[in-house]
C-alpha cells in the first residue's frame, strides 16, 4: 500500500495578484524538491505543472494539493525536513485559517492515483467521522 495525501488552502487573494506572488514563484521549485524525494511516487498537475487550477470545491480560493507517497515518513520527511518547511511556516501570509481540518491521509494500492473525487470524499468523510483507517492524519496513523 502506498499514503495518498491531500490538502487544501484558502488563498487570500487570486493567484495572479502581488500577495500571492512569492507561493507561485515557489511552485515549481517546491514540486521539483517533492518529486525528487525519496518516496515520492506522484502528484497532481494540469498543463501548467501544478494543481493551482484544478477547482475541487464550489469556492474558487480553494486550492488542492494532491499526492501519493510510499510512506508516512516519506511525506514527512518532504514536509518537515525540506526547503518546502520553510514556506510552510509562512502559510499565514498566502492562506486564511481553516476551521475545518484542510487535509488528510489514506492508503492506496500501489500504483493508484487518487482522483479529486475521491481525495474530496476522504477529507469531507475525515471532517464528519474523524480519525478512522478509512481517513486519517498525522496524529493517528492507520497501518
Amino acid at each position: 500500500m502506498q499514503l495518498a495525501q491531500i490538502n487544501i488552502a484558502r488563498t487570500k487573494a487570486a493567484m495572479d495578484e502581488p500577495l500571492m506572488k512569492e507561493f507561485v514563484d515557489n511552485l515549481v521549485p517546491i514540486n521539483a524538491i517533492a518529486e525528487a524525494s525519496q518516496g515520492f511516487v506522484w502528484r497532481l498537475q494540469d498543463e501548467s505543472g501544478d494543481a493551482t487550477s484544478i477547482q475541487a470545491f464550489d469556492d474558487p480560493s480553494l486550492i488542492v494539493n494532491l499526492s501519493v507517497w510510499e510512506s508516512v515518513e516519506s511525506l514527512k520527511s518532504f514536509l518537515f525536513k525540506t526547503h518546502h518547511i520553510d514556506f510552510l511556516k509562512r502559510k499565514s501570509e498566502w492562506f486564511e485559517k481553516l476551521e475545518e481540518a484542510n487535509y488528510v491521509l489514506w492508503w492506496v494500492p500501489e500504483g493508484h492515483q487518487p482522483s479529486v473525487a475521491e481525495a474530496k470524499e476522504r477529507l469531507l468523510y475525515f471532517r464528519e467521522h474523524g480519525e478512522s483507517d478509512f481517513a486519517f492524519s498525522f496524529k493517528r496513523r492507520a497501518d
